[in-house]
């Protein structure tokens, strides 16, 4: 499994609840561009419609070497491929419950590409503050332990 890129910022604004593998409707230009490492998804949502999920503004880099045939937009919406019963599961949740549908990561599995999406819930701004508090400590005690040894 190459991770290809990662949402940083994901894990520190929500509480992620539950995560799923979801496939992506992607062009053959858009997948060599991935293979570069061109990708971003630091902005990326996901959004449901008529039944179906999609992928919001993800950048992907226009492949410079595929000619007239990368014409796309960088940041167009892609489709993710579930099954029905995940769909409507995930629907039902992000309609009741108040949750978010964000993508953590972007992946080759094998010659697939995926893309890993969860479930969150958004964090308040004192919890954010006690995940900064928490990771400075942890830092400080392997400082510490670091220059015991």
């Amino acid at each position: 499994m190459k991770i290809i890129a990662v949402n940083k910022s994901a894990s520190f604004e929500y509480f992620i609840q539950e995560k799923y593998e979801a496939g992506i409707a992607l062009e053959g230009a858009e997948v060599k561009s991935l293979r570069a490492g061109k990708a971003s998804l630091g902005e990326s949502f996901c959004e449901v419609r008529g039944g179906e999920i999609f992928l919001k503004n993800m950048h992907i880099a226009i492949y410079d070497k595929s000619g007239a045939f990368s014409t796309r937009d960088a940041r167009r919406d892609r489709k993710l491929l579930l099954h029905r019963i995940e769909i409507s599961k995930i629907v039902g949740k992000v309609n009741e419950r108040g949750f978010a549908l964000v993508p953590l990561k972007i992946y080759f599995k094998d010659a697939l590409v995926k893309v890993e999406i969860a479930l969150c819930k958004g964090k308040h701004t004192y919890d954010k503050k006690q995940a900064l508090k928490e990771r400075d400590q942890k830092r400080a005690m392997d400082r510490a332990a670091k220059e015991e040894m």
